[in-house]
């Protein structure tokens, strides 16, 4: 995998809110990529910065959120710089997108035909008959049962497993070669989510996908992602191949991440509360001196408190921002704290 070229290239993104209290970077200099037909996963508790990474991709961060710096390089071209106008080529064509509850994308009032087909003719040539035909494949590919009969359905006679495979059958209709999915399975239940995820993975292998997983699930990441990028406080801490980081976790925030995974392993004696990450995330608005993780960290030391630290290289292909694997600061942070 390691040999595929990148298909999206994120560097030194910077996405910030212009609010009364001041302006805040809910995304602050992060840099990654996704490969082609690889699948990534973004990582962290909510408020990371995650779910807004993933809108400044799509350059869908509404006012008052604007993207104050870096590239986003996709097959070359920085979509930062794009016009709205040819963004709207991109999106769907390119880079498609699957929000966490379909119910609110789905539109009520409309058929479910209606709505595929409608995404189809947006972005092909095709006529509304030839569009109503290629919605019922669509459908077809994402195992919904009885797809042309469902085409005649609305939202609300469908199961939420099943509305959320509508929305990958929007996402994929015109061919995108990367998909964004921003926590597909948190809505659904247990039995459902493994269902989705299994989805995504076969079509992953069937349509060679690119897809970039924002999730806080790290079983849905053991299971489904070959490389993971974990974020705190709008910020890159970790990145590693996913054995790598589940055998070895650089980060303490992710040692803390993997310790809170439930596990089915422990004897009837043993302690069966679930160890936690003591506090809580910091507001963006309000972020603490040196290290942003300091106040909740068992490793804290006193360089911690001073500059923030750089992303440093631990293995191969394996970087952690902490001050446990060097003592190098961050030198777009010095003195910025």
């Amino acid at each position: 995998m390691s040999a595929e070229p990148a298909i999206l290239e994120v560097r030194k993104l910077r996405t910030s809110f212009f609010t009364a209290d001041g302006v805040v970077h809910a995304v602050d200099n992060v840099s990654f990529d996704v490969r082609r037909g690889e699948a990534l996963a973004l990582v962290g508790e909510s408020g990371c910065g995650k779910s807004v990474t993933a809108m400044s991709v799509m350059r869908l961060v509404a006012s008052p959120g604007k993207i104050t710096g870096g590239e986003i390089r996709f097959k070359g071209r920085d979509l930062a710089e794009l016009s709205e106008r040819d963004m709207r080529k991109v999106r769907g064509n390119d880079i498609a997108m699957v929000f966490q509850e379909p119910m609110t994308s789905l539109n009520p009032v409309f058929k479910i035909g209606t709505q595929v087909a409608e995404a189809i003719r947006i972005h092909k040539d095709v006529s509304k008959r030839e569009a109503w035909r290629m919605a019922g494949e669509m459908l077809e590919l994402v195992s919904i049962p009885d797809p042309v009969k469902r085409l005649d359905d609305y939202p609300h006679q469908l199961s939420g497993g099943m509305r959320q495979r509508v929305m990958i059958a929007m996402a994929l209709s015109c061919d995108p070669e990367l998909l964004i999915a921003d926590e597909p399975t948190t809505a659904l239940d247990v039995t459902i989510q493994a269902q989705i995820m299994e989805l995504l993975a076969g079509l992953q292998q069937k349509l060679g996908l690119a897809i970039l997983l924002i999730t806080h699930d790290l079983g849905v990441v053991a299971e489904f992602c070959e490389r993971v990028v974990v974020m705190y406080t709008g910020r890159v801490v970790e990145e590693a191949p996913v054995r790598e980081l589940f055998a070895n976790p650089a980060h303490p925030y992710t040692r803390g991440l993997l310790k809170s995974l439930p596990s089915v392993t422990k004897g009837a004696t043993e302690e069966r509360r679930l160890p936690t990450i003591k506090g809580m995330v910091p507001p963006i608005s309000n972020l603490p001196p040196g290290c942003k993780f300091n106040p909740r960290c068992p490793d804290v030391m006193d360089i911690c408190l001073g500059n923030e630290p750089a992303l440093m290289p631990v293995g191969p292909e394996q970087t952690a921002r902490c001050y446990l694997h060097g003592d190098t600061p961050d030198p777009e942070r010095i003195g910025s704290n």
